[in-house]
């Protein structure tokens, strides 16, 4: 039902001059979206407050209601087209009033965790990069089309906001950074098995994919569909899920990501996780499960690499370090990385610290182009901490194919994965390997499968004769070379 319509703003913003690619068009429609789903909520929670006799305290002041100045209805409900804004008076509205009226919410605010900070952070982030007040004006009459006052909707919405950050990864620049294959994530979850009652953390959270699923795999029960309690349904929605993202498009995308979900006030802090000394993370700050997928090839300042025990410039590795020390004793981890840091020679002293204060059960061995977009190979890191590692389990995937954009990872590639790692079972793609018996300098735990058969090629005959010429060829050369020298 909404799908044409996610197509028509898109086809708005594609021909407006200030919007240029992929990122532009979800970061407009965040925006516009955001202040969509604000008013319907406002308006059910004003029609809960009229049932028990109360007043409803509206967030927004009248003037900046969606109703007002978005999607201005006639007596019948009608759009009123005659009181609409457009053009330079939209335009000017905009920018000169509503975005600096909702970022001042975050001062106003009573704590981070309120939906009024939530509005601040994302207006003092986000900026209006539509050029045409008359673009404007045909898009947001588009998103007043949507409607979130069911769940079936918000499923929806969620969904067609999810192929939109998929776009965006597909289209290259830093979109990539937001998005990680669902069916992987959903693997790792189903490993870590989080439960009602535990924190999960997500310090590079990107679109927030690996909290969205999480919250998604805990409101249907877990593994065992457990039917949720009204208390428990508070808990998911207040004292659950917490993240951390430095880029402000990723942050505002996050915060929409995770309220299409259905989680109300999300705990995103918008903020450089590195920047955070690892000596000041106390007990009240760890998390019973983290789940993340870190930026690749990042390198970071030295004034950022002195919060760190183990110097390095690598992102990737400082954050691998920053979620040891953000796990509670006992808490799980599934951390995504490159597979270089199974051997490179500079990540020695973290594999080290990695393999003597935590259990490094499982590496998932990830085919290339798991990643669409990057043909970077990675590996994911399944582990527990306060216990040093015995045996490692792991397990190569082979999905049968080459991955890319027509041709993604599904969950049923993931299957044999999931199934064989509940008991650490042997098979052609899976191994266990004991730590005692690895070199104890370099803590090498390169990806070697003991059960890989050597593919001999044969050759064609023709080939091989082919070959034998060129070689009689060349020594012929040779020799005549010499008998000229002689």
């Amino acid at each position: 039902m909404f799908e044409q319509t996610f197509k028509n703003i898109d086809d708005i913003f594609r021909k407006d001059a200030g919007c240029s690619s992929e990122l532009d068009y979800t970061e407009q429609s965040s925006w516009m979206l955001f202040l969509k789903y604000l008013d319907d909520l406002e308006h059910e929670k004003s029609l809960e407050a009229e049932l028990m006799g109360e007043e409803y305290q509206y967030i927004l002041d009248d003037k900046h209601r969606w109703g007002t100045w978005a999607a201005p209805k006639g007596a019948k409900g009608d759009f009123d087209h005659n009181n609409a804004l457009t053009g330079d008076d939209l335009m000017d509205y905009v920018d000169g009033e509503l975005f600096p009226y909702l970022k001042a919410f975050k001062q106003r605010a009573e704590s981070p965790n309120t939906i009024e900070y939530k509005i601040g952070e994302i207006f003092g982030e986000i900026k209006n990069k539509i050029q045409s007040g008359y673009s404007l004006r045909d898009a947001l009459e588009k998103v007043d089309e949507l409607r979130f006052r069911s769940q079936e909707e918000k499923h929806e919405l969620s969904h067609l906001y999810e192929t939109k950050i998929k776009n965006m990864g597909n289209a290259g620049r830093n979109g990539g950074e937001y998005y990680t294959p669902r069916p992987l994530i959903r693997a790792m979850i189903d490993v870590t098995q989080p439960k009602i009652g535990e924190t999960i953390y997500d310090g590079a959270a990107g679109s927030a994919g690996f909290l969205c699923e999480a919250f998604d795999y805990l409101r249907q029960g877990g593994r065992k569909k457990k039917q949720l309690s009204t208390s428990d349904l508070k808990t998911l929605q207040e004292n659950t899920f917490y993240a951390k993202e430095k880029k402000s498009l990723a942050y505002v995308i996050a915060i929409m990501n995770m309220i299409l979900h259905g989680i109300e006030a999300p705990n995103v802090i918008h903020t450089n996780t590195l920047g955070e000394n690892l000596q000041d993370i106390t007990p009240s700050n760890q998390h019973d499960v983290i789940l993340a997928n870190p930026p690749f090839g990042g390198k970071e300042r030295k004034e950022v690499q002195q919060n760190f025990p183990i110097k390095t410039g690598e992102t990737a590795f400082l954050f691998l370090q920053h979620f040891i020390k953000m796990l509670k004793p006992g808490g799980r981890a599934a951390v995504v990385i490159k597979n270089t840091f199974l051997s490179n020679s500079d990540a020695a002293a973290l594999r080290k610290e990695l393999l003597e204060n935590c259990n490094l059960h499982t590496v998932l061995d990830c085919p290339a182009k798991t990643f669409l977009g990057a043909g970077v190979k990675t590996v994911v890191l399944f582990f527990t901490k306060g216990e040093p590692t015995q045996k490692v389990w792991f397990y190569q995937l082979d999905p049968g194919r080459s991955l890319g954009k027509t041709n993604p990872l599904n969950d049923n590639d993931l299957k044999e994965f999931i199934e064989l790692q509940k008991s650490f079972d042997d098979s052609d793609q899976s191994w266990l390997l004991n730590v005692s018996g690895l070199d104890q300098s370099s803590w090498d735990l390169s990806v070697k499968n003991p059960n890989a058969e050597e593919e001999v090629v044969l050759r064609e005959p023709k080939v091989i004769i082919e070959e034998i010429i060129a070689l009689d060829k060349e020594s012929e050369a040779i020799l005549g070379k010499v008998q000229e020298l002689l």
